[in-house]
């Protein structure tokens, strides 16, 4: 959820909340002062009939109207009292019941009590109530609705420098140029922008000198290694006949060799991270799939493992050198960890690869298998797998393991 979208939600719903409170609580105290102003006109009409019958020493001349009407009784009782009421009554010509306002009190003329009931319509008071709820309510909606649009207006100017230094990020994250971000009006905005400024610079500083550091550790580095390799194949033809001497030289050369694999490794998983490979190749993976399986005949006969091979042609953009070393380690993976007189099936179609094999042991751990440095055994350097999975996330390809039936099932899946 959008940081606006939530703001919105929550000021609507904490406005809309607090004017209906207010519309209710408003109503009460407009009906309360409506009735009042009510009282007062009956209570005027009240001193004006004491005031004819102290005067003239009879009742007045009565002349009721369609909003009031005045009801005289005459009674025995001698007691003095106001009453004030509102009760429904029935109206004859409009056919509804509607509510009116009494009072009732006590007056004598020439020693008779006669009990007086002044009505008044609140009719009219009804409908001026509505009308100024209705008002009201109008006016609020429509300035919830002036609110909303002003906010949506006002925020989304006020949050654009921020939408703009995230594209700024985004396009970072794709050409991995250090950011310029400009100065902004806002000085939080303007804040985040310089640390950003800051903090990608040297982000970009130390990229570079990675990258340096891996270029030239990796020239430096092959030409040792291929000097020992030199020396011990020297050393071979003084030491031949000598088996003491010999052992320790092959140990030499296994040393050198693995040493030799897990620099290229390493070096290839730190391109790979640093994204050195354009991946714009129209590449065939059933044919290097056919190749390097055919390249690996004589150990598939050796371990008396069947091949099952059922690939479909088709081309997909990738890089050659990448689409041979995910196919090779994938089956240097398949045979190292498959049984004498096992089984590899392998899968490939526009969809997915998907090679599987029968296990030697138990399945691996889902957690750790695509990490460096992890091996189920103790041959390998434990990188193959982990650059597999750092070929596929660069290329956007999706990779998955699983462990059923005693076999363990790779898929690589190229829509992802």
């Amino acid at each position: 959820m959008k940081l606006f979208t939530k703001y919105n939600r929550i000021n609507i719903t904490a406005t809309i909340c607090i004017f209906l409170a207010g519309s209710v609580a408003f109503y009460f105290v407009l009906y309360y002062v409506l009735i009042r102003q009510l009282d007062a006109s009956l209570k005027s009409e009240k001193q004006e009939i004491a005031e004819y019958i102290q005067s003239h020493h009879q009742l007045p001349e009565i002349q009721n109207t369609k909003e009031q009407w005045i009801q005289i009784i005459k009674t025995d009782q001698r007691e003095t009292f106001d009453i004030k009421r509102s009760i429904p009554v029935y109206n004859k010509s409009e056919d509804e019941t509607e509510y009116i306002r009494q009072l009732i009190f006590q007056v004598s003329v020439n020693k008779e009590s006669f009990l007086v009931t002044v009505n008044k319509s609140e009719t009219e008071t009804d409908e001026l109530l509505k009308l100024i709820i209705l008002v009201t309510l109008s006016m609020v909606a429509m300035i919830l609705l002036f609110n909303y649009l002003i906010n949506r207006r006002l925020i989304s100017s006020i949050w654009q420098p921020f939408y703009n230094t995230i594209n700024n990020i985004k396009d970072y994250a794709a050409n991995q140029q250090a950011l310029k971000l400009s100065k902004e009006p806002i000085d939080e905005i303007n804040l985040l922008n310089e640390s950003l400024n800051s903090m990608t610079e040297q982000i970009h500083k130390d990229f570079y000198a990675l990258r340096s550091f891996t270029e030239n550790a990796s020239h430096e580095m092959q030409t040792p290694l291929a000097i020992i390799r030199s020396k011990v194949e020297s050393l071979y033809q003084i030491a031949e006949g000598k088996e003491i001497m010999m052992q320790q030289l092959l140990a030499i050369e296994d040393a050198c060799l693995k040493l030799s694999k897990l620099h290229q490794s390493l070096l290839l998983l730190t391109k790979l991270e640093n994204k050195q490979f354009i991946l714009n190749e129209s590449i065939q993976l059933q044919t290097i799939l056919v190749q390097k399986c055919e390249e690996r005949k004589e150990l598939f006969q050796s371990k008396q493992i069947e091949l099952l091979l059922n690939a479909t042609d088709f081309n997909i953009h990738f890089h050659q050198h990448l689409a041979e070393i995910l196919i090779s380690n994938l089956l240097n993976n398949a045979i190292r960890y498959t049984a004498a007189g096992g089984t590899i099936s392998i899968e490939l179609n526009q969809n997915f690869l998907i090679v599987s094999n029968t296990a030697i042991a138990g399945g691996l751990d889902k957690e750790k298998v695509f990490t460096r440095f992890y091996k189920a055994s103790d041959t390998g350097t434990g990188l193959g797998l982990s650059i597999i999975n750092e070929i596929c996330t660069s290329a956007g390809f999706t990779i998955t393991y699983q462990f059923e039936k005693e076999m363990h099932f790779f898929k690589i899946g190229f829509q992802a």
